[in-house]
């Protein structure tokens, strides 16, 4: 696979990473195999993959306990990134930026991991009550310490931007802006897809023009880009889509419009590319600091992302998906 830089320290990943989050929360936990998801990391990291994206609260625990245990057989081949920062409760998700939190969260993480570095420790939601400065200062110290190689953040109070008349991710830029002058950022990790292009005005070109890397989350539109989702099939109450306006039976009717688009790109690069690999492909032509970050818990799927990267999109290709109707559905 193609390997991609992320950061002003020239990280090297597979193009394509693997999203581990889907294999322990927030999708069908009926769905959740703990040997099929062993397998498919196995396939991730075979086929180049070897971004493995992960966090704490994903479980909480469970996820970076997974990872771990193909980490002990195989961790020379991945590139490990896992976040701390938000603390989930019974019903409730809160967050914690305090400097003895994170120090602690990250040895905790090292220990389910089963590894003695993280390569990306990526702050998941700053804490509200700590300036962010104290928080990235803690972490920074856990790259001194040997324990982290690189930092991370992910995007913070972007929806809030559509409210105010403000550009998306403005709020995250701004925090960027405060924790560069405390310790460099390698990488930002935000959402970015055909039906969710919104990085692309502000965040992206900030991240290039200062060599941070940008990781794409939900590429494939927490799987409705990939063509494999009925209208109205409805989902398992424990599945995040299951509440999501985009994700009703009227709004993935009215979207369909944008699956049919990538799926006649797909047939003109042959009859084994699918809707899902245009839609990775597109995110990989907005950069060479661009990494996408597809969720997978299957090995079928895994290997297919992967396959992506060898994907060339053409001038055309990127005018057509330029041209297809905006999502419809409110994505709050």
């Amino acid at each position: 696979m193609d390997r991609r830089t992320i950061g002003a320290a020239a990280l090297e990943v597979g193009a394509v990473g693997l999203g581990c989050m889907p294999m322990s929360w927030a999708y069908s936990g009926s769905q959740q195999r703990g040997e099929e998801s062993l397998r498919t990391v196995h396939t991730a990291l075979d086929r180049g993959s070897t971004l493995l994206d992960t966090a704490d609260m994903y479980g909480p625990f469970t996820n970076e306990l997974l990872v771990g245990r193909v980490l002990k057989e195989r961790r020379p081949e991945a590139f490990v990134s896992t976040k701390c920062g938000l603390l989930v409760g019974e019903q409730h998700i809160v967050a914690n930026g305090r400097p003895g939190y994170v120090k602690r969260a990250c040895d905790a993480s090292l220990r389910r991991l089963q590894t003695d570095v993280i390569d990306l420790y990526q702050l998941h939601r700053a804490d509200p009550e700590v300036p962010v400065e104290e928080t990235w200062g803690a972490m920074a110290d856990l790259v001194s310490a040997g324990k982290v190689r690189s930092l991370g953040l992910c995007a913070v109070g972007a929806r809030s931007g559509r409210r105010s008349g403000a550009r998306l991710h403005d709020g995250t830029i701004r925090q960027l802006q405060r924790v560069q002058q405390v310790f460099p950022v390698s990488a930002v990790e935000a959402e970015l897809s055909v039906w969710s292009p919104e990085a692309l005005d502000g965040l992206l070109p900030w991240c290039e023009a200062r060599g941070i890397g940008f990781l794409a989350a939900m590429p494939l539109g927490n799987g409705f880009l990939t063509g494999t989702l009925t209208p109205g099939g409805g989902f398992e109450p424990d599945d995040v889509r299951a509440r999501h306006p985009r994700f009703t039976a009227e709004m993935m009717a009215a979207n369909q419009p944008i699956v049919a688009g990538l799926r006649r790109i797909a047939r003109r690069h042959g009859d084994e590319v699918t809707p899902a690999q245009v839609a990775l492909a597109w995110v990989l032509a907005q950069g060479r600091h661009v990494v996408p970050v597809p969720g997978a818990k299957r090995e079928r799927w895994a290997a297919e992302n992967a396959g992506a990267a060898g994907l060339r999109l053409s001038a055309q290709d990127l005018a057509e998906v330029a041209e297809l109707p905006s999502a419809q559905g409110s994505w709050d």
